[in-house]
């Protein structure tokens, strides 16, 4: 194998972004995993990516179409998750068919061939620049310093959060600020991972530690693990085979999860319950 191709630009963005994303997604899921979150993140990330073909399509950037769909869907999915009078799954479930409905409205009105809309669908982690490094970055210091900032009132409002409240933690702010997150997350990763995918990376490597430890510091440290080394093996085997980078990294995560349940200390423990 000819080693030089990691001499070139688009080769050391590619792994500077796989491991910005990797920290950024799997910090995100952690929260989505321990909080019950899945489908609310579900519904986000068809939200960005529905967002990000609206700004192809008006012709803005893609990146703040995402965004600011990921934040309307956030502060509409937020209230509906903590009413008690139904289930909010239905709600949910509605935002997220009315998401990927208007994603493939936008990508049927786009002009001309689909390529952006492709790259958007599938992601390209080959041909990030330096201005979607920049925003993985900045997504990915964010998180991390706000985790570590305020690691303990994050802990609390996961353990419950009535009774974070009920101590005088903000925890509501918390809560609708860990949405906000994930929608910012997924925005600045969208180009890499793709639309389709994106919540993929997020869920599964946290899933995978959270199989592994009961500690929530030790799951942060394994997810972030988990998350970086299934976007560089992805990365790498795309490489070589010439196949969608961002399918090879969600299939190298599932591949990553599936290890950690079979080996996991806690199917242990019910086994013998």
């Amino acid at each position: 194998m000819d080693l030089s191709i990691f001499s070139y630009k688009f080769m050391q963005n590619a792994i500077l972004a796989g491991l910005l994303g990797g920290v950024a997604c799997s910090l995100i899921g952690v929260f989505v995993v321990t909080m019950n979150l899945s489908f609310i993140g579900v519904a986000i990330s068809h939200a960005a990516f529905a967002g990000a073909l609206c700004g192809a399509w008006l012709g803005f950037s893609p990146q703040f179409g995402a965004f600011l769909f990921s934040l309307v869907a956030a502060a509409i999915i937020g209230p509906l998750a903590d009413r008690g009078e139904f289930n909010p799954d239905t709600p949910i479930g509605i935002i997220f068919s009315v998401t990927m409905g208007l994603a493939f409205m936008f990508m049927g009105l786009l002009p001309g061939p689909k390529t952006q809309a492709l790259e958007l669908l599938w992601g390209s982690i080959l041909t990030v620049s330096d201005r979607d490094l920049v925003l993985l970055a900045i997504a990915a210091v964010v998180v991390l310093v706000l985790v570590m900032l305020f690691f303990k009132e994050i802990q609390a409002v996961i353990f419950h959060r009535q009774v974070a409240l009920a101590v005088g933690i903000p925890a509501n702010l918390i809560f609708y600020g860990l949405l906000f997150l994930t929608g910012s997350v997924i925005a600045a990763s969208l180009r890499t991972i793709g639309g389709l995918l994106i919540f993929n990376l997020i869920l599964n490597p946290a899933a995978a530690a959270y199989q592994l430890t009961y500690n929530l510091r030790a799951m942060f440290a394994l997810s972030v693990l988990f998350g970086v080394l299934s976007t560089w093996l992805g990365l790498f085997v795309s490489y070589l085979f010439d196949v969608p980078s961002g399918a090879t990294i969600v299939i190298f995560s599932a591949v990553i999860f599936i290890i950690a349940a079979s080996f996991s200390p806690k199917r242990r423990v019910k086994k013998w319950r």
